[in-house]
């Protein structure tokens, strides 16, 4: 090497060495800025809300606080089941990227809901579309039960618990596009889908004042906010993103299907806090929720297993873990309506209905990498209209009667929550991709994509051989 380029190469690594201590310092300036701002914004919080805490806190139910708490820490457990579910089915050289798209939500999304998530999600309401920012940074979150939600535990456990779905439902968007979305694109996609589309779902059908809940839709735990919401977003970014290198021309087996069985297993899990501990209480609505979230998600495997033998000649074990998050995500928003015979009905059809749904993903050209679309959203499609057909007020006064019991009106809602809950996170979705590649690259380039996630996006691999 010549003398002049040994000083062009010196030269390039002091520029590369500023860039880098640059950036890091604009990072930490950030960083700083934003904890002051956290810090500020708590100590006011603290100082409005104390008095509260002492006052009412003997309203608390010691019982129900215990179940709910215990219920939010298994659904936390099924965002790190979700990484390993994802990471199982996806080439070895994309498993920690794949993993690390879920487990990050962990991070941002508790952030958010802290900042103003959980306000614009449950807060106050305006115009039934949206909460207002009166509880921002948790002002009047307090540890005395708010009654718009629940007269027995603290808001903050409520708040809480309501804090771990937002987190799992981004995640379960990232197996649509695993092994070709760049990290740093993702976690602006994941701030912005929070923000306007998953926190206005969320109020207007969990939210006091929320349109659909007023209308009489009924979504006893996450069929339309989870499902529906994460499914449809899916589709939108499989169609605005494109489909991976090689797609329908090479063979993309998952590369380790045990790490799948592990997660899809604390998924199954962690479903009973999801379901059971949406009655918010140790009482018979919860038990009756536990119940048939079993029941569904076998009737689930069942199905599923049985019409892939009778189509392929033999049942698959990824057959087996796909029936029973399907039969999973039906039962969910139906769980706390409905009977266990219902529930068998339900989760027999969702290995049926989802088995076909992912069948015929080819025939329509898009790559769903993980089958997002067609188990969490036909599987919440299939679970919320349902409901319209087997609710009954028998097993929760607060519902309404379906189909079966006489009554058109509970469908029609369904129905309409349904189409409108899929229009809403589809479209959003598809402006929120759009509007970000106005900015920045969303895609890896063809070479990354063919060095894989774990290196081009974080420099690490799962597997040293």
């Amino acid at each position: 090497m010549s003398e002049n380029q040994v000083t062009a190469a010196a030269s390039d690594t002091g520029k590369n060495e500023a860039v880098q201590i640059s950036r890091t310092a604009r990072i930490c300036i950030a960083a700083v800025l934003l904890a002051l701002a956290v810090i500020a914004g708590t100590i006011i919080s603290v100082r409005e809300t104390f008095g509260e805490f002492i006052e009412q806190s003997p309203l608390i139910n010691g019982a129900d606080t215990g179940f709910v708490f215990i219920s939010a820490c298994l659904v936390m457990l099924m965002t790190p089941a979700l990484a390993l579910f994802y990471g199982g089915m996806v080439r070895k050289k994309n498993v920690l990227g794949t993993m690390m798209q879920s487990f990050v939500t962990l991070g941002v999304v508790t952030f958010i809901w802290i900042a103003y998530g959980y306000s614009l999600a449950f807060g106050p309401d305006v115009n039934h579309l949206i909460g207002n920012l009166d509880w921002a940074g948790l002002q009047h979150v307090t540890l005395a039960p708010n009654p718009s939600y629940s007269t027995t535990i603290p808001h903050q456990l409520f708040m809480m618990f309501q804090m771990m779905f937002a987190c799992l439902t981004p995640a379960l968007i990232t197996g649509a596009f695993a092994g070709r979305f760049k990290f740093k694109a993702y976690i602006m996609f994941l701030i912005l889908w929070i923000t306007f589309i998953y926190c206005p779902l969320a109020h207007w059908v969990w939210g006091d004042g929320g349109w659909i809940k007023n209308l009489g839709g009924l979504d006893f735990a996450g069929g339309l906010v989870v499902h529906i919401g994460s499914g449809a977003a899916a589709l939108a970014a499989c169609l605005v993103l494109g489909p991976r290198f090689g797609y329908k021309k090479e063979a993309m087996p998952p590369h380790n299907l045990t790490l799948t069985f592990i997660g899809a297993a604390l998924l199954w899990i962690g479903w009973f806090g999801f379901n059971a501990g949406s009655a918010l209480s140790a009482g018979q609505l919860a038990v009756s929720a536990f119940v048939t979230t079993q029941i569904g998600a076998g009737m689930g495997v069942i199905s599923w297993c049985l019409i892939e033998w009778a189509n392929r000649g033999r049942p698959t074990v990824l057959g087996a873990l796909s029936g029973g998050v399907a039969g999973l995500v039906a039962i969910t928003p139906a769980s706390g309506f409905v009977s266990p015979s219902a529930a068998l009905v339900i989760g027999f059809l969702a290995g049926l209905v989802c088995y076909l749904a992912v069948s015929l993903k080819s025939k329509f050209d898009y790559d769903d990498s993980l089958d997002v679309v067609g188990i969490h959203g036909v599987g919440g499609v299939l679970g919320s209209l349902l409901v319209g057909v087997f609710s009954s007020t028998l097993i929760n006064s607060d519902g309404a009667d379906g189909l079966i019991f006489g009554s058109w009106n509970l469908l029609g809602a369904q129905t309409i929550s349904t189409l409108v809950s899929i229009a809403f996170s589809f479209f959003g979705t598809w402006l929120i991709l759009v509007f970000l590649s106005k900015f920045m690259e969303l895609r890896v380039t063809e070479r990354q994509e063919m060095k894989g996630l774990d290196i081009t996006q974080h420099s690490e691999n799962c597997y040293r051989l």
